[in-house]
């Protein structure tokens, strides 16, 4: 009976965090979901530009043989067990255009074949210019593709010439991602991990206001939702700045080197920090306490931390274009943009011209955040206790 009595207690007691009991039962699920929603319509397709300059040469029967789009075709044939493609080829004719979608990594690499390469594989021996493989060699993704782009090409010149010898590939690095160590790679996604930390103290200082009755006499002195709110968001900014300029201090004290501008890196983690703020707003809305505060948190922290990019890659989900750039279903996460705008100021030596559009991203999307946080919190506590 005596243990009876305890249970009873005890659901009684989890009754009221009905928030951590919801968010408990429906973390694991919602995260298969997500990945079902991400894996579910098959494996990852990467997205290779290519560039056939190849101008074909005369068969003995005067026909034009053009073994560039025959390469293309070849790219296209690798699928997985399902059907579905590998590789995802889109044509272009613009190599700057190229390299700036592959920067902001809404491609894998690019291909390109030169004038002269039917001649090439038509020859009895090797001759003529090389096929160019241009990447960001941290992009994790542009390994694969490449992978995948020479199976395809050995194996066309295979079935051509009997061979694969008879083509050089080159590989062009995009910035100084070839020289980068694999500790680098890492650098920018710690910086902004180092930014979404800040969604736990900034939940807790906000809820600890109204746990310990400050709310209550602070509303007394006639101060708004935005006084109070904008004081602590300030405090927690400082203390995102002091983080990240401490884990930068700390890579190159180990040997890591900027190839941009550290201003600019420095402005995109203020701006990232604004938006963690504004997500730790919304979780002290929906708390009592600082201990549930820390426990819902959890949730929103493992949604910045596994679909940002900042911890590993994530496959894109496109849903419409936006101008040149492609908007994705996890974009609304500003640390996403924030991974993709350090990775061109620290590795690819990016200005604040060349990260325009990802930094304009994070700053609506911190000001959406906040100004929700505001909104949420007057709405639940100070009409309240008005």
């Amino acid at each position: 009976m005596k243990t009876w009595s305890v249970l009873v207690k005890s659901l009684r007691e989890q009754r009221r965090d009905l928030w951590v009991l919801i968010l408990l039962l429906t973390l694991a699920p919602f995260f298969v979901f997500l990945y079902w929603l991400f894996f579910g319509g098959g494996s990852t397709t990467y997205a290779v530009l290519a560039m056939n300059q190849d101008r074909g040469a005369r068969l003995a029967d005067g026909t034009l043989h053009n073994s560039g789009a025959d390469v293309l075709v070849a790219l296209d044939g690798i699928r997985y067990a399902s059907g579905e493609p590998m590789l995802r080829v889109e044509q272009t004719a613009d190599r700057a255009e190229a390299e700036q979608r592959l920067t902001d990594r809404d491609a894998e690499m690019l291909l390109i074949i030169p004038p002269d390469f039917s001649q090439t594989v038509l020859a009895d021996q090797a001759s003529g210019e090389a096929l160019i493989v241009v990447g960001d060699l941290t992009n994790p993704y542009y390994a694969v593709a490449s992978l995948l782009v020479d199976a395809a090409l050995e194996g066309y010149l295979q079935a051509a010439r009997g061979e694969p010898e008879p083509v050089r590939v080159v590989e062009e690095a995009l910035g100084d991602s070839g020289a980068r160590t694999e500790f680098e790679v890492y650098v920018p996604g710690l910086l902004v991990f180092a930014v979404i930390m800040l969604l736990f103290p900034c939940a807790m200082s906000v809820t600890r206001e109204i746990e310990h009755g400050t709310l209550r006499r602070l509303q007394l002195t006639r101060m708004t939702a935005f006084d109070l709110l904008a004081g602590i968001s300030i405090t927690q900014v400082l203390i995102g700045m002091v983080a990240v300029l401490l884990a930068f201090g700390t890579a190159v004290a180990l040997g890591f080197e900027s190839q941009g501008p550290l201003w600019v890196a420095i402005l995109v983690s203020a701006v990232t920090s604004l938006s963690t703020v504004g997500i730790g707003l919304l979780v002290a809305c929906f708390s009592r306490s600082a201990t549930q505060a820390s426990i819902i948190a959890n949730f929103p922290l493992m949604l910045l931390m596994f679909f940002s990019g900042s911890i590993f890659p994530i496959p894109r989900v496109p849903l419409f274009n936006l101008g040149a750039h492609t908007v994705g279903l996890y974009d609304i996460l500003p640390p996403t943009h924030a991974v993709v705008a350090l990775n061109k100021v620290l590795t690819l030596g990016a200005g604040l011209g060349e990260i325009a559009y990802e930094l304009t991203a994070v700053l609506l999307l911190s000001v959406l955040y906040f100004a929700g946080g505001v909104w949420l919190f007057r709405r639940k506590h100070l009409r309240r206790q008005a």
